[in-house]
């Protein structure tokens, strides 16, 4: 089937698609905000490159008289990951097209930017949730939790990423189609699922964002804990049946726990290609009534999109998963 980037359908409407598919998936991004972005170019293999530099060693000799210290090199260090391809695509037929009362391109284009983002949205999680940092809401292993989370255990997060030298987050991608970045209050941030909010709200010196005052929300946001600020989406999966004895929590079956993974990151603790820009997401749109050899009739037409991602956590200590429990409010 001959076919270009856009189909056989005007550089205008094109555009519209692209635009369209963008506008429905900016809602739904949270975790791609947030990373450290760094776009594919074009023609350049499947591989992206994350570099910084090696901190330098602290200085515990001190300098003598007239002698002047060796010379230090710079290093650096690099983190290197492959990327991957996603997509997807609907098939439109002419009888569809012709007579039904409904907007069919414009709603195809909706849902494949909605699908195209919980797509990205998942595999970042999926990198930031596989961390090797871990805290339990109680015990020792995801087995054992059956908790809720609780300002203790915020404390013994941000205590070892201070630690490590994290810098909090003072930044993130901006909520437009082109590559951009916005400032934002200096924080903590930490990603979970909806369940949890109301146990969030409950945590001790927690401030939602409506008292803010001169501090601007982040997208998702629901408040702060002391320098942790809370951004809860439904698309951040749990474990189901995955914890301890149910004791009142949000279980799937009745019997184990679910267990909830709680992010908290710093400044660079991940890496990814943003869903952002004029070439992120590639919307491929063949109108019903065009002829191939395939389909001479022209009966059938197609919407989808194709966009590249990878995400990867770049510095281990700079990021923590705590897994809690959700409290039962039915």
């Amino acid at each position: 089937m001959a076919q270009t980037t856009y189909g056989d359908i005007s550089q205008r409407t094109a555009a519209w698609a692209a635009t369209e598919m963008l506008s429905h998936a900016e809602p739904i991004l949270v975790l791609s905000k947030f990373g450290q972005s760094k776009p594919l170019p074009r023609n350049k293999a499947d591989t992206v490159k994350f570099r910084r530099p090696v901190p330098f060693p602290v200085v515990s000799t001190p300098l003598q008289e007239g002698v002047t210290p060796t010379a230090r090199q710079m290093s650096y260090e690099d983190v290197t990951v492959q990327i991957k391809q996603w997509g997807d695509v609907v098939e439109i037929t002419d009888y569809v097209n012709d007579l039904a009362e409904d907007p069919v391109l414009s709603d195809a284009s909706m849902l494949c930017g909605e699908q195209a983002a919980e797509t990205v949205e998942l595999q970042a999680w999926g990198a930031l949730r596989a961390g090797t940092n871990v805290f339990y809401a109680n015990g020792s292993a995801r087995t054992d939790v059956n908790t809720i989370i609780s300002l203790g255990k915020q404390r013994a997060i941000t205590r070892s990423l201070k630690a490590a030298r994290a810098k909090k987050v003072t930044q993130m991608v901006s909520a437009s189609p082109n590559y951009s970045t916005e400032p934002v209050d200096a924080a903590f941030i930490a990603f979970a699922h909806t369940d949890l909010e109301a146990d969030i709200r409950d945590m001790t010196g927690f401030t939602p964002t409506e008292k803010y005052g001169s501090m601007k929300a982040l997208p998702y946001e629901i408040g702060k804990v002391e320098d942790v600020r809370y951004i809860l989406s439904p698309v951040l999966t749990k474990w189901e049946d995955a914890g301890g004895v149910e004791n009142g929590m949000v279980s799937t079956t009745g019997t184990s726990a679910d267990v909830y993974p709680v992010v908290y990151i710093a400044k660079e603790f991940y890496g990814l290609i943003p869903l952002k820009g004029k070439n992120s997401v590639k919307p491929s749109v063949l109108n019903p009534d065009t002829k191939t050899k395939d389909d001479p009739l022209g009966q059938r037409g197609y919407v989808g999109w194709k966009t590249y991602f990878v995400a990867k956590i770049l510095n281990e200590a700079w990021g923590a998963r705590l897994e809690v429990a959700a409290s039962n409010l039915s």
